[in-house]
């Protein structure tokens, strides 16, 4: 069966756009958010979205910003004290790496080789240029070793790196979640990972119940479905037993505070379900 690019890698990539477009103040500006799907700002058809303007659509949007201030946010400061690279694991249609601001970071980009490869024929299309900086590192996880690619495209284990691994936990195995954190785990340098993971669904209020399942149910459409939730106590030993420690774990009131605080359009995430976190080598949990 030919391997197709993510379709839930497009959305996440509409939220973003539709963040320049419908949200004011925005918080997370992304001038090449639109041009990546080769939109305008008035060009952006409301009928690829669903229901821009409902409430857990703008949640969900709310979130997705939050989660790429938050990665880039702890780049830098992770920049501000020498670091020079950034692993974007499931990069995605995610810009950074073309409008990164630090000549001195190197961004690996991650991901499937059919989704990489319709993303580099996007940004061709739409005149978007490769920077020095950004390598790509195409990896088939049935297949290939992570770190051998990664160290292929010029990674360097010893000198640290932020790992940010957005809209991908809850679409791996068990399996193939724990042996990329064991991987990352054992490299020698230090190192910063940010992730973003779903409540279990009995956690969860009703009407927050029927939201997950109407999303979950359009994942497995897409032939991307949710394969794992956590509860902060589970994430952590999982996290613990591959060698890194929870510094913070955002919940949806703790995301608010950060990065909606004081908006009069009420833009924000809601419920409890979605977090953020950040963890570190266990080497690091003091420094």
């Amino acid at each position: 069966m030919e391997a197709t690019p993510s379709r839930t890698a497009y959305r996440v990539a509409l939220r973003r756009a539709a963040h320049q477009v419908f949200d004011d103040p925005v918080v997370f500006r992304d001038p090449l958010a639109l041009r990546i799907l080769g939109m305008t700002a008035d060009k952006l058809e409301l009928n690829q979205l669903r229901a821009p303007k409902r409430p857990y659509s703008r949640s969900l949007r709310a979130f997705v910003v939050a989660r790429s201030c938050f990665a880039e946010d702890m780049l830098h400061e992770a920049v501000a004290s020498g670091g020079t690279q950034h692993v974007l694991l499931g990069a995605g249609l995610d810009t950074f790496a073309y409008r990164n601001p630090y000549p001195d970071v190197r961004v690996f980009e991650v991901d499937h080789p059919a989704t990489q490869e319709w993303k580099r024929a996007l940004l061709q299309q739409n005149g978007i240029p490769r920077p020095d900086t950004c390598r790509y590192v195409p990896v088939d996880f049935e297949r290939d070793s992570l770190l051998d690619r990664l160290v292929a495209a010029g990674f360097d284990g010893r000198a640290g790196a932020v790992f940010a691994w957005l809209g991908v936990v809850p679409y791996l195995t068990g399996a193939a979640m724990r042996s990329t954190l064991e991987v990352l785990g054992a490299l020698p340098g230090s190192g910063k990972l940010v992730l973003d993971y779903g409540l279990p669904r009995a956690m969860l209020p009703p009407n927050e119940q029927l939201a997950l399942d109407s999303l979950s149910a359009r994942v497995a459409q897409a032939g991307e479905p949710f394969q794992q939730f956590f509860s902060p106590e589970q994430i952590g030993r999982e996290l613990g037993d591959s060698g890194w420690s929870v510094l913070q774990d955002l919940d949806g009131i703790a995301i608010n505070a950060r990065y909606f605080a004081g908006r009069s359009d009420s833009f924000g995430v809601l419920g409890k379900g979605a977090r953020l976190l950040l963890a570190a080598k266990h080497q690091q949990e003091q420094g």
